[in-house]
């Protein structure tokens, strides 16, 4: 398990901590595109689970490195002790909108002897993510610091893009007391509650947003903007595919 904590800050501030851990690069790349798409119940169990902070919860995505990485379905679960575990296998060349039987038995499966919870009987997907990523790793490389920035949630018919000036950061360590987070305690930088996932389903659905209500406010647009579909359909007429590519020279 690992401590997770969330916080935002303005992207110019942050040389501090730029400073004193080094970033993850591939071939010189050192910024990462990422295209999230998080499944739910048609009532949508997860966003309300969390939303009731339910000390078992789990949350559902396939994700795609644009930049290299494959993709993935990834399953994060949150238990008792208050710690989040993330389980994941690979996922190429499966739309990232379905689930296939592999797909279901991993999660029931996991669910099942991780958390003791059966299954949702339907899972579909809702809203899909894109942003770009940034990593600073600890020396010690026992905890890391991800920097999101350009995020926008949509859902095929509506989208919600986040302020550009400010960036998304979450630190991930064993405790809580790395490197990472003394740094950013010294910067000023407090926790804040955030989940790019339920923040997007208040903002594209006008529904409460609850303790997460300052940082919808402070972040995302709450009025999503209407949006003409690209991608693929989902399972729930929801029109949900990756995010708009960059042509190949700026990848």
């Amino acid at each position: 398990m690992q401590v997770h904590r969330h916080r935002l800050h303005h992207g110019a501030a942050l040389g501090g901590a730029g400073r004193r851990l080094p970033r993850v690069a591939d071939r010189g790349r050192r910024q990462f595109r990422y295209t999230s798409t998080y499944f739910d119940t048609p009532g949508l169990l997860t966003y309300h689970q969390h939303r009731q902070d339910r000390r078992r919860r789990f949350k559902l995505r396939t994700r795609t490195y644009l930049d290299g990485g494959g993709q993935w379905l990834e399953l994060k679960l949150s238990g008792a002790r208050g710690g989040t575990d993330k389980h994941r296998i690979p996922y190429d060349g499966v739309p990232g909108h379905t689930l296939t039987s592999q797909a279901l038995e991993f999660v029931q499966d996991t669910l099942l002897s991780e958390l003791r919870l059966i299954a949702p009987d339907t899972l579909e997907p809702v809203l899909a993510t894109d942003y770009k990523r940034v990593t600073l790793i600890d020396r010690s490389g026992t905890a890391r610091l991800t920097c999101d920035t350009g995020l926008v949630c949509r859902d095929g018919r509506r989208s919600s893009p986040a302020r550009g000036d400010l960036v998304l950061l979450e630190s991930k360590s064993v405790d809580g007391k790395a490197l990472i987070d003394k740094v950013l305690r010294g910067m000023g930088v407090r926790p804040v509650s955030v989940s790019k996932y339920c923040l997007a389903v208040a903002a594209l659905r006008e529904l409460p947003a609850n303790r997460w209500h300052p940082v919808l406010r402070r972040y995302l647009v709450h009025r999503p903007g209407r949006r003409s579909g690209g991608g693929a359909p989902g399972r729930a007429g929801i029109v949900i595919g990756h995010g708009p590519r960059q042509p190949a020279a700026d990848r």
